[in-house]
């Protein structure tokens, strides 16, 4: 297995605090693009304009527009993680709180940039999804951790078990929402599928296994 350290980078990191400024209004101006007219519209000129840099000054940093796409996917997914971190950490002591935190924080996230993050899975067409499959993992982690005071709660007989299946279901329905043509949308109807998303997931992780797991 190649170790993280050894895969190349997606772009050339900043060393400086003037340059890595540079690069995050580079990313701010091609996400304003991509979103607002689409990633086929979004040219390297155009960003640089939009940023006020020169068009050099990206290509010294991505070697091509695949490249900045790739930066792209990597920026929005690093939002998510922070994102569902610091919701966690502010969630309502209990295990509904935390459930309830977590589809709120994932249904949030997706909707950040919904137009936009279909087009970019799109864009990366059978490329590995390690980045991808990265963040799944630590949002998933991140939930286990957060839980963990109340696994007790669950009447499941695998409460690790039961909250993997309640990550994924909510992890799949917030994801579904941000690609389907009529997602829930503004301040009310999302907070109002986040919380039966949580209700669901809740109902679950209190209600009994249907059969006893020693006789199946």
């Amino acid at each position: 297995m190649t170790d993280e350290h050894d895969r190349p980078a997606p772009y050339r990191e900043p060393r400086q605090a003037r340059s890595a400024a540079t690069l995050a209004r580079v990313l701010r101006a091609a996400e304003d693009i991509a979103s607002s007219a689409g990633l086929d519209e979004m040219t390297i000129s155009g960003v640089a304009e939009r940023a006020g840099v020169s068009v050099g000054t990206i290509y010294r940093r991505f070697e091509d527009k695949e490249q900045l796409i790739d930066a792209l996917t990597e920026r929005m997914l690093d939002r998510r993680e922070e994102y569902v971190a610091e919701r966690l950490s502010r969630a309502e002591p209990s295990l509904s709180g935390v459930m309830d935190a977590y589809a709120h924080a994932l249904l949030e996230s997706f909707a950040d940039s919904s137009s936009l993050f279909p087009q970019l899975l799109r864009a990366r067409g059978t490329k590995p999804p390690d980045r991808g499959a990265r963040t799944i993992t630590e949002i998933h982690r991140l939930l286990l951790e957060a839980a963990a005071p109340y696994t007790d709660q669950i009447r499941r007989s695998d409460p690790r078990a039961a909250l993997d299946t309640a990550a994924r279901a909510i992890l799949g329905a917030c994801f579904h929402n941000s690609v389907r043509p009529d997602p829930a949308t503004g301040e009310a109807a999302q907070r109002r599928y986040a919380d039966e998303l949580g209700d669901m997931a809740i109902a679950y992780l209190l209600t009994p296994d249907r059969r006893d797991p020693a006789r199946t």
